[in-house]
């Protein structure tokens, strides 16, 4: 999910795996996280998607100061959500402390590390990794 005030920008989910940006997107004056492939397409994650920064993750408000989170994971999720037209994209980190995404310093990497699982229990089906035959076994001595 992306934040209300990205809805205008072209947007794609989130893949485990890849190093995302943070950044303003051209436009607008909210901050997200982009791809280092194309920073013009807002990538969106998922209430629990969790990442891991390159460094201790710095904030700030846009005018006076910036300031640092002495954690590199944090867990993407939404603050608020009942009060319509503001920010409430967040990463939360392991002291319970939230920052809003669109006030993480631009230029910021982070990995996606897992994102949440989507799909009840009750509708899991099996996957079958690979076909094997039973390994036989053969006498000792």
């Amino acid at each position: 999910m992306c934040d209300y005030s990205l809805h205008a920008i072209s947007t794609r989910p989130a893949e485990v795996g890849e190093t995302i940006v943070t950044t303003t997107f051209r436009g607008t004056s909210t901050r997200g996280f982009a791809s280092e492939a194309d920073m013009s397409v807002a990538v969106c994650l998922l209430p629990g998607t969790e990442l891991a920064f390159a460094d201790n993750v710095r904030y700030d408000n846009r005018w006076i100061w910036t300031r640092t989170i002495n954690s590199r994971v944090g867990k993407f999720g939404k603050i608020d959500p009942h009060i319509p037209d503001r920010h409430h994209d967040a990463i939360e980190f392991p002291d319970g402390k939230y920052v809003l995404v669109t006030q993480l310093v631009e230029g910021q990497r982070a990995t996606v590390l897992q994102l949440p699982v989507t799909q009840p229990l009750g509708e899991h089906k099996p996957q079958v990794v690979a076909d094997r035959q039973p390994t036989t076994r053969l006498p000792i001595g």
